[in-house]
C-alpha cells in the first residue's frame, strides 16, 4: 500500500507538468537502431492503443503487439511523449508480465523523455526516486545507468551513485558509465569511492578499462588548486598517474603542467619530479612538452635545487624535448637569484651557441632573458659584464634594450657608487629613444641621495619634472629621508608640502605623514628623532601626532614612553580624545592590566568622553583572549544597560566565539537571539563561530534553524562555513539539506522539503 501511495503521488505530480517534449536526443554510444517499416507500423499501433485513458487499456488487445514488439518497447515509450504515461505503462506491464527486460526498456524510454524536459535534472531525480520506491525491481540498461549516474553526479548524491553502480551487472557497466560516476564522485568530494571505481577500471582484465576521457576527469582533479573532499596522498597521486599511463592514458600538456604546478606550490617537488618522470618513462617525448618541464624547473628553482634543475635540462636534451626561451629564462633567473652567475652565463652561452657560429638549441634569447641576466650581474657587482650584454642587445632586432634593461644597469652602477656611469647610461637611454619611467627617476634619485649627492638628486628630479615625468611617493620619500638624514628638516617639510600638493598624500599633513610612517614601521627611535627635529624647527605636535606616537610605543611595549607622551600632552594642553583612550585601553587589556584599563575608562568618562564601541570591544576582546569570559560578559552587560553605545556585530561575534570555545553554547545561542531582537545583523564570522559551537554540542536542529536565519539575513557562507557543515552533515546523513542551504532554500523541520522541492 505504501508503494502504491507513492506511485499515485508521483503520477499526480507529473500530470500537472507539460506532457509534450522536443525530439529525443541520445548519446551516440547508446543510440537505438532505426525501426524497419513493419516494426514502425507495430510501434505506431501500440502507441495509438496507449493513447486511451489508463482504465481503458485492454491487455488482451495489447498483448499480441507487445510480444511482437517487445524489443521495440523503448521506441514505444519515447513515442508516448509523456513521462506520466511512461510510468503508467511500467506499472501496467509490471502487474501483468514477468518480463523484467521489458520493464527495463520502458524505464529507459522514460529516462530519455526526462532528458528532454526543461527541468531534466529534477525529472531524472524523480524517476530515480520512483525506481527506489518500488524496491529497485527494474533492472537498469547501460543507457539507463549512464543517464542516472550523470544525474546523481550533478546532484552530488554520492551514496545513491555508488549503490546504483553496484546494482549494475558487469555486462551493463562500461568505461563511459564509470567516467560519469567518477565525475560525480569527484565533484562531491567522494575521493575514496572514486578510487575504488578506478581500481576496478585499472584491473588487468577489466571489461571497462580507462580511456582518454577517464584521464581527462582524473588529471583535471589532480591539478585543481582547490577542491572539495580530502586531498590526495602522495602515493595515491603517483599510483593513479602510473597506472593510467601504463594503460596508455596520458595527461595532456595543460593538465600535466597544472598538476606539477600545484604540487610545486605545495612544496612537493619530489612528487612533482616523480610524476613528470613517470610520464616521460612511459610516454616518452611525445607525452611531455617543454611547458610541463618549465613548471617543474620553476618549482625546483624556488627551492634552490639547482642540481636537479640541471639534471632535468640534461634529460630534456637526451629525450629530444625541445626547450623554449621560457625554459632557459627560468633556469637563468633562479641561477641569478642563487648568485650562481657563472652557471647562468654558461647556460646563456649555450643558448647563443657561442664559439660555434650557430644556435645549438634553436632558441633565440629574448629581451626578458637578457634583462634577467643583466639584473643578476648587476646584483653581484658585475656591471661591466652587464654593459657588454647591453651592447649585444643593440645588434639584435628581436631583443632591443628597453626601459627595464637600462633601469637594471642604472641601479647596479648607483649601488656600486659609480653615479657618473649611471648618469651616462641615462643619457644613452634618451639618445636611443628609450623612454625613462618613474622607476628610472626613483633609481637615480635614491642612488644620488644614498651617496650624499642630495642636491644632485634635487636637480635631476627637477629636470625630470621639466620633461613631464612626475615623481611618486617613493621619490618624495627618498628626498625627505635624505634631508632628514642631514638634519635639513626645513627641506624635508618643503618636500612633504610638495608631496601633498602633487596629490601623493592629499589627506595628511607633513609632519604627521612622516611620524605616522615611521611609527607604523615600528621605527620609534627614528620617529622620536624626527619629532625632536620638528620641534627644533618650530613645529608643535598635534593630537593626531601624539596618538600615532602612543600607538607606536604601545606596539613596541615601551610603556614608559607612552606615559612620557601623556605627560607631555597634559603640559602642552593637548587633551586626549577617544582615539587616545581606546589605544591605551586596548594595550592595557592585551597585557592583562585590567585594573589600569578600568581606571583609564573611568578617567575617560570623567573627561566627558563616552566609551565607544571600540573601547568596549577592546576590553571584551582582551578578557576573551585571557579566557576570562565571565568578566567579558559583565562588561557586555554593563555596556547594554548603562551605555548609550549598543554592541555591534564584532562584539557579539567575539563573545559568541569565546562562549562556544568555553563550551557554553546555550549562552552563545541566546546572544544570537539577542542580536535578532536588537536588530544587529550577524555576519559570516558570527555564524561560523556559532556553527562550530552547535556542531560540538551536536545540536543539529539548532544548526538547521541557524542556517535558515543565515539565508534570511542574506549572509553568504564562506569556505569556513562549508568546511564546518560539510564534514558534520556528511557524518549524520544530512548532506541534502546542506545542498539546499547552499542554493538558498530553507532546511529546518518547519520548512522540510517536499518531493517537488526545487533545491535540486
Amino acid at each position: 500500500m505504501l508503494v502504491q501511495s507513492k506511485l499515485l503521488r508521483l503520477r499526480r505530480i507529473h500530470r500537472l507538468l507539460p506532457s509534450t517534449f522536443s525530439s529525443v536526443r541520445r548519446c551516440r554510444s547508446y543510440s537505438s537502431p532505426p525501426l524497419r517499416n513493419d516494426a514502425g507500423l507495430t510501434v505506431t499501433q501500440v502507441v495509438e492503443l496507449l493513447q486511451n485513458p489508463l482504465n481503458h487499456w485492454d491487455y488482451d488487445k495489447l498483448r499480441p503487439f507487445l510480444f511482437e514488439a517487445s524489443h521495440h518497447l523503448l521506441h514505444i515509450t519515447i513515442r508516448l511523449n509523456s513521462i506520466p504515461k511512461a510510468l503508467d505503462f511500467i506499472n501496467f506491464l509490471g502487474d501483468r508480465t514477468e518480463h523484467h527486460q521489458a520493464l527495463s526498456r520502458v524505464f529507459e524510454g522514460a529516462l530519455e523523455l526526462a532528458t528532454q524536459h526543461p527541468n531534466s535534472q529534477k525529472e531524472l531525480l524523480m524517476l530515480h526516486s520512483y525506481r527506489k520506491s518500488i524496491g529497485g525491481r527494474i533492472a537498469l540498461t547501460s543507457r539507463s545507468g549512464f543517464l542516472l549516474l550523470k544525474c546523481l553526479g550533478k546532484a552530488q548524491m554520492v551514496e545513491d551513485s555508488l549503490i546504483l553502480f553496484k546494482e549494475l551487472d558487469s555486462s551493463s557497466k562500461s568505461s563511459e558509465i564509470c567516467n560519469e560516476l567518477l565525475k560525480g564522485l569527484f565533484r562531491s568530494g567522494g575521493i575514496d569511492g572514486a578510487l575504488h571505481v578506478l581500481d576496478e577500471m585499472l584491473e588487468r582484465d577489466s571489461d571497462f578499462p580507462p580511456n582518454n576521457f577517464t584521464g581527462e576527469v582524473v588529471f583535471r582533479v589532480l591539478g585543481e588548486q582547490e577542491r572539495r573532499g580530502r586531498s590526495f596522498a602522495d602515493e595515491e597521486i603517483m599510483g593513479l598517474v602510473t597506472k593510467l599511463c601504463e594503460h596508455g592514458v596520458f595527461p595532456d600538456t595543460f593538465k600535466l603542467t597544472q598538476m606539477i604546478t600545484k604540487l610545486c606550490r605545495h612544496r612537493k617537488n619530489g612528487v612533482a619530479w616523480e610524476v613528470l618522470h613517470v610520464v616521460m618513462r612511459l610516454g616518452g617525448a611525445v607525452a611531455v612538452e617543454a611547458a610541463s618541464c618549465n613548471a617543474l624547473l620553476a618549482g625546483l628553482g624556488r627551492e634552490r635545487d639547482i642540481q636537479r634543475m640541471n639534471k632535468l635540462m640534461a634529460e630534456m636534451e637526451e629525450m629530444g624535448i625541445k626547450p623554449s626561451v621560457v625554459t632557459f629564462g627560468i633556469l637563468v633567473n633562479h641561477l641569478c637569484k642563487a648568485r650562481r652567475i657563472d652557471e647562468a652565463l654558461q647556460v646563456f652561452d649555450k643558448l647563443r651557441g657561442k664559439g660555434e657560429g650557430n644556435n645549438r638549441v634553436g632558441v633565440e634569447p629574448d629581451v626578458v632573458l637578457f634583462n634577467t641576466l643583466i639584473d643578476g650581474l648587476c646584483k653581484v657587482g658585475r656591471e661591466e659584464h652587464g654593459l657588454s650584454l647591453l651592447e649585444e642587445m643593440k645588434t639584435k632586432k628581436q631583443s632591443r634594450p628597453n626601459t627595464i634593461t637600462y633601469n637594471c644597469l642604472i641601479d647596479g652602477f648607483c649601488k656600486a657608487g659609480n653615479i657618473g656611469k649611471a648618469r651616462e647610461l641615462y643619457s644613452q637611454m634618451i639618445e636611443e629613444g628609450v623612454q625613462p619611467s618613474v622607476v628610472t627617476l626613483n633609481t637615480m634619485v635614491n642612488g644620488l641621495c644614498k651617496h650624499g649627492k642630495v642636491h644632485n638628486a634635487v636637480e635631476f628630479f627637477n629636470e625630470m619634472k621639466g620633461k613631464g615625468l612626475k615623481g611618486n611617493a617613493v621619490t618624495y620619500t627618498a628626498l625627505i629621508s635624505a634631508f632628514c638624514g642631514v638634519n635639513n628638516i626645513d627641506k624635508a617639510m618643503q618636500y612633504f608640502d610638495d608631496m601633498l600638493s602633487s596629490g601623493c598624500s592629499p589627506d595628511a599633513i607633513v609632519y604627521y605623514s612622516l611620524i605616522s610612517g615611521l611609527s607604523t614601521a615600528g621605527r620609534m627611535d627614528d620617529a622620536s628623532v624626527v619629532v625632536s627635529r620638528l620641534k627644533q624647527a618650530g613645529f608643535g605636535l598635534d593630537l593626531t601626532c601624539y596618538n600615532v606616537l602612543i600607538s607606536g610605543f604601545c606596539k613596541k611595549k615601551k610603556l614608559e614612553r607612552v606615559y612620557e607622551m601623556l605627560n607631555e600632552m597634559e603640559v602642552t594642553g593637548v587633551k586626549p580624545d577617544i582615539v587616545t583612550y581606546n589605544t591605551l585601553v586596548s594595550y592595557l587589556g592585551k597585557i592583562g592590566d585590567f585594573e589600569t584599563a578600568s581606571n583609564v575608562m573611568k578617567r575617560m568618562i570623567k573627561e566627558g568622553l563616552e566609551p565607544s564601541v571600540v573601547t568596549y570591544g577592546a576590553v571584551i576582546h582582551a578578557y576573551c583572549l585571557k579566557k576570562n569570559v565571565d568578566e567579558a560578559m559583565k562588561i557586555f552587560e554593563q555596556m547594554c544597560s548603562n551605555s548609550k553605545v549598543p554592541p555591534n556585530t564584532v562584539i557579539y561575534s567575539i563573545l559568541i566565539d569565546a562562549l562556544c570555545k568555553n563550551s557554553n553554547v546555550e549562552k552563545a545561542v541566546s546572544l544570537m537571539d539577542d542580536m535578532k531582537i536588537k536588530g544587529v545583523r550577524p555576519n559570516t564570522t558570527t555564524y561560523n563561530a556559532i556553527f562550530k559551537g552547535v556542531r560540538d554540542k551536536k545540536m543539529l536542529q539548532k544548526a538547521f534553524e541557524l542556517m535558515d536565519r543565515m539565508i534570511e539575513d542574506a549572509c553568504s557562507p564562506d569556505y569556513v562555513t562549508m568546511e564546518i557543515l560539510t564534514e558534520w552533515f556528511d557524518a549524520v546523513g544530512e548532506i541534502e539539506k546542506l545542498k539546499c542551504f547552499v542554493e538558498g532554500y530553507p532546511v529546518s523541520s518547519s520548512s522540510a522539503l517536499s518531493p517537488t522541492s526545487n533545491c535540486f
